[in-house]
């Protein structure tokens, strides 16, 4: 009977992130999650979303790249460790994530079109995007950099030097 307790905790340990996968990236997260939302503390909810946000992150990218995925022999590790990571309130790793990567992507307007069709550039079918890129560039650079890169874009197309009247 001894030899197959330690068979059995064999097994255990050489299946452990099989084993330990769900339990750590579904199982405790679910119990925490409806945990949450029995308590008034809006930051064990925020912890939790935030966390489901996550984790369907990673699971859309292992479902894109599954391919590539299997010939890493390291991932399910990498992503054990990844989900402690991100589970565990003492490393609160979701929320490291969101807070710098995840938020100011969609909370700056910062989206990625990915259906954009460029158009011609002479000719652009929207003035006001235009406009609202200048603002943003001059607000973030500068005018004299605005200027200096209406410059450099004259110089590109034109091959010679333009020089602009400031006496406005």
């Amino acid at each position: 009977m001894g030899s197959g307790a330690g068979n059995f905790l064999k097994v255990i340990l050489k299946n452990f992130d099989v084993l330990a996968g769900p339990v750590v990236s579904l199982v405790y997260p679910l119990y925490a999650s409806i945990q949450a939302i029995e308590t008034k503390n809006p930051v064990d909810d925020q912890q939790w979303l935030t966390y489901w946000i996550m984790y369907s992150m990673i699971t859309l990218f292992e479902l894109t790249f599954a391919k590539v995925l299997e010939w890493i022999p390291i991932w399910p590790y990498a992503k054990l460790i990844l989900t402690c990571w991100l589970v565990l309130p003492y490393f609160s790793g979701a929320a490291y994530v969101y807070e710098h990567y995840v938020r100011p992507f969609f909370v700056n307007g910062q989206t990625i079109n990915i259906w954009y069709v460029p158009g011609k550039k002479e000719h652009p079918s929207k003035p006001d995007d235009i406009l609202t890129a200048a603002e943003k560039y001059i607000q973030e650079n500068g005018t004299q950099e605005f200027e200096n890169l209406i410059n450099r874009a004259d110089k590109s197309r034109s091959g010679g030097y333009r020089t602009y009247d400031k006496s406005y």
